[in-house]
């Protein structure tokens, strides 16, 4: 039977398991209506399932991603030898075809009984239990689009619990923070929330404050020398914490000690002050609810009671009386400032205060606007923000004060570009250009020559800038833009009749793409290569 997968990904651009919290097999096996019964493989309660997939192919491994449940009806397996014939025995078979299950990461095999097979071959099983791998017997009354559904019926389920977990624990720490103790209540609602250990560090290293209780090992192990979670995570708090000496620092630090999962991060009060905390696991929505915590730590650790709290208030003060970015900036500390768009991850709702706040402390910055979609941060230059979980980001190059709006910019078009490739985050790449040999004189007269048609459109404008940037494809273009791809089409055909040219002409499109650079700002996307439109 031919497989309807895709084709095999690339190692580099395989997609990060979604945040969806997986399914526990248990619970799939707990279903009645569907009759699955585990007959080889280990029972093990944390065994989890990401998603269901169907093949029949002999080799599934280039088409898993990892963590599925693979279904299967036995078509590939091979028949008898007959005489003559050299083909491998069952045992060998089934071997090899568990072993690269189990090689792609594959979390379980359901095997379906007819109309191919009456009973599970007896070597799978043999092999299911070589290799550790859970097997499920699937009965013919089960169809295997019933078991996948079941799968997502059960993954909204967790979804669902999972999101009022986390608002659960917002409210209880923000209640938290409002306590006359606030810092202690704080860590001892995060380690509850956690089921973990919480302790916050000062700019000199120090344990100021703890809550909770260490997780033990998993799996246990007899006691033997090493360092104890808690010393590495006071290690993992001098990595994060900001030493101008040592360059950037980054916003978080994780490891993991005898199944202990270690997170520091930085709060964003500038002042050395660090987070940190112990769990048992290392899911999203914990990470959000330690975001949180941290967030509302950089208020109670000083921020706006800080000599940096007072230079920051200072600075929009005296911006609101009319003075330049630059005759501020030295109030906000450094020269470098790097601008943050954000968007969370797919159609999630538009952020509100609480995440945006979260994600501007995952930054290391305070410097946070949180309206309308998108979520800007404006972070120091010597830090290198990352990838968030669940948001999409855009990040400028690095600019002084008065090259802040251009690097708004560059962030809102590297958000746009990454949206529309569906990656987490692109950076604007600054580097010198063929456009760059041309005096900027002459570059501006000649793009707004180019461009005159077109310009009292800016609508046009930017669609073509868009569209070029992204190689000609609609699709994408439209994803950017938030407009049917109908629409770009119809604004694309018409900035070609306003200019009078083929837009499929590769010398065409770069030259307007040198006049679009040159035209009002420095900040658009590296040049694209010339291809033809989708």
């Amino acid at each position: 039977m031919p497989d309807s997968s895709p084709p095999p990904v690339p190692a580099a651009s395989v997609p990060a398991v979604p945040p969806t919290p997986p399914v526990p097999l248990s619970a799939l096996l707990a279903r009645e209506d569907l009759g699955l019964r585990l007959i080889a493989g280990p029972a093990e309660p944390d065994t989890v399932i990401h998603w269901a997939h169907t093949s029949e192919m002999a080799d599934p491994y280039p088409y898993l991603l990892g963590g599925e449940l693979l279904l299967t009806a036995g078509v590939h397996v091979p028949t008898a030898a007959g005489p003559g014939e050299d083909a491998p025995g069952p045992d060998d078979y089934f071997d090899g075809y568990v072993s690269r299950i189990v090689a792609a990461g594959g979390a379980a095999l359901g095997f379906g009984l007819a109309p191919v097979h009456d009973t599970v071959p007896p070597a799978l099983v043999a092999a299911c239990d070589t290799h550790g791998l859970p097997l499920l017997e699937v009965p013919p009354r089960t169809t295997f689009s019933g078991v996948a559904r079941a799968v997502w019926q059960l993954m909204a389920q967790a979804r669902l619990a999972e999101l009022r977990r986390v608002t659960e624990a917002q409210q209880s720490l923000a209640a938290a923070a409002a306590r006359p103790d606030p810092v202690p209540a704080v860590l001892r609602q995060l380690a509850r929330r956690v089921n973990g250990w919480a302790a916050l560090y000062g700019p000199e290293g120090t344990e100021l404050a703890h809550a909770g209780t260490v997780p033990p090992p998993h799996p246990p192990e007899p006691s033997r020398p090493g360092p104890a979670p808690e010393d590495v995570l006071g290690e993992l708090a001098g990595v994060v914490r900001p030493r101008k000496a040592q360059g950037p620092a980054p916003a978080s630090a994780t490891d993991t000690v005898d199944g202990v999962h270690l997170t520091a991060y930085a709060l964003g009060s500038g002042q050395g002050f660090v987070l940190g905390v112990a769990s048992p696991r290392r899911d999203p929505g914990d990470h959000t609810i330690a975001s949180v915590a941290s967030v509302l730590l950089s208020l109670l650790t000083g921020e706006h009671q800080s000599a940096s709290g007072a230079a920051r208030s200072a600075a929009l003060v005296r911006l609101l009386l009319g003075a330049a970015p630059e005759a501020v900036a030295p109030l906000l500390g450094g020269g470098q400032w790097v601008v943050v768009h954000a968007r969370p991850a797919g159609d999630g709702p538009a952020p509100d205060a609480v995440s945006a706040s979260a994600l501007a402390a995952a930054l290391g910055s305070a410097l946070v606007d949180a309206g309308g979609d998108v979520v800007r941060v404006l972070v120091p230059g010597d830090r290198v923000p990352a990838a968030q979980p669940g948001w999409t980001c855009g990040i400028s190059a690095p600019a002084s004060p008065h090259g802040w709006a251009a690097a708004d910019t560059q962030a809102a078009r590297a958000l746009a570009r990454a949206r529309a490739t569906r990656a987490a985050l692109v950076r604007h790449g600054d580097r010198p250009a063929l456009a760059d040999l041309v005096p900027p004189a002459d570059a501006e007269d000649h793009a707004r020559t180019l461009l005159a048609p077109v310009a009292g459109t800016p609508a046009l404008t930017e669609t073509l800038r868009t569209w070029l940037s992204l190689h000609g494809s609609w699709d994408r273009t439209a994803v950017a833009l938030s407009v049917h791809r109908n629409t770009v089409r119809q604004r694309i055909a018409r900035c070609a009749a306003l200019l009078d040219t083929d837009l499929d002409d590769p010398d065409v499109r770069m030259e307007l793409w040198f006049a679009l650079r040159e035209d009002g700002t420095r900040g658009a996307p590296d040049a694209p290569a010339a291809r033809t439109p989708e």
